[in-house]
């Protein structure tokens, strides 16, 4: 396996963690943990999910931009010589990366003193804060996925 092959496989496999993730927490066990648990189970279940999942979030975005640096240098021999896609998804990451951390830092914490205090109102509400972020970086992290899988030539 060549240098690149190695970063290209770490870069694609710290996106797919990251955007999947969001993905079957949005689309899947969002929707079946409202039919099947009450709001208390519900709250604390998330708690413990965004727990477990943000530590695999965390590395991700520690992988991404390293991998991504790698692939500039021996792809394109720098960030002024790649294409403008290349551009395109640096900013992307960025975007996901700032309302990740506003997540993480501002909002988890919400959520998590909400449901220690068992204040399920105030817990739903904060989860719901953090479901609307999420759901904005799925829609920005699927646009980056498509924007790599078709490498555009603008």
């Amino acid at each position: 396996m060549t240098p690149y092959a190695l970063i290209y496989t770490l870069h694609l496999l710290a996106a797919l963690v990251w955007v999947g993730g969001m993905f079957f927490a949005w689309m899947i066990l969002r929707p079946a943990a409202v039919g099947a648990l009450d709001a208390s189970a519900r709250l604390t279940l998330w708690v413990e999910v965004f727990r477990r999942f943000f530590l695999w979030v965390w590395i991700a975005v520690l992988v991404l931009p390293i991998t991504g640096v790698g692939m500039l240098h021996l792809g394109f021999s720098g960030f002024d010589t790649a294409p403008r896609y290349v551009h395109i998804m640096i900013g992307l990451y960025i975007a996901m990366l700032a309302l990740f951390i506003r997540v993480q830092a501002l909002q988890l914490p919400e959520l998590r003193k909400a449901v220690e205090a068992q204040d399920w109102p105030g817990a739903g509400a904060a989860l719901g804060r953090i479901r609307r972020l999420v759901g904005i970086n799925l829609i920005i992290g699927l646009a980056l996925v498509s924007i790599a899988a078709a490498r555009p030539t603008f």
